[in-house]
């Protein structure tokens, strides 16, 4: 899967245990520019590097897994967990923050020859 936004925050790198260690990123969403989102990935063991030279506002698009899993407490209760694990960060150069070109809207109900459509 793949998403396009902006970089709002790069995270640490976490060692969790001896063998394992975690990164963060939150991505700034905007679907619909009156509702952002902010989504977070994670990288693990050799992919954490993959968030270096990233820095807050720019424009890319992350390759990611979406991954599930349950987790039973001591009580039996049954929780289940999502993680959006990136695999690849592309800067997109110019994309997100540039001003759309208006392209005027071409006529084409004058255009000559074209009587024979089929409607």
């Amino acid at each position: 899967m793949e998403i396009k936004g902006k970089v709002h925050e790069v995270g640490a790198v976490q060692q969790v245990t001896d063998s394992f260690k975690k990164r963060d990123l939150v991505v700034q969403y905007a679907e619909n520019p009156q509702f952002v989102e902010y989504i977070k990935f994670e990288a693990t063991q050799d992919r954490v590097n993959i968030f270096d030279n990233l820095a807050p506002g720019e424009d890319i698009e992350v390759s990611f897994n979406l991954r599930g899993r349950p987790w039973t407490n001591k009580d039996g209760v049954t929780t289940y967990f999502n993680s959006l694990v990136a695999w690849r960060v592309n800067k997109v150069a110019g994309e997100m923050g540039a001003p759309q070109q208006h392209v005027p809207p071409v006529d084409i109900s004058s255009a000559p020859g074209d009587d024979d459509l089929p409607f």
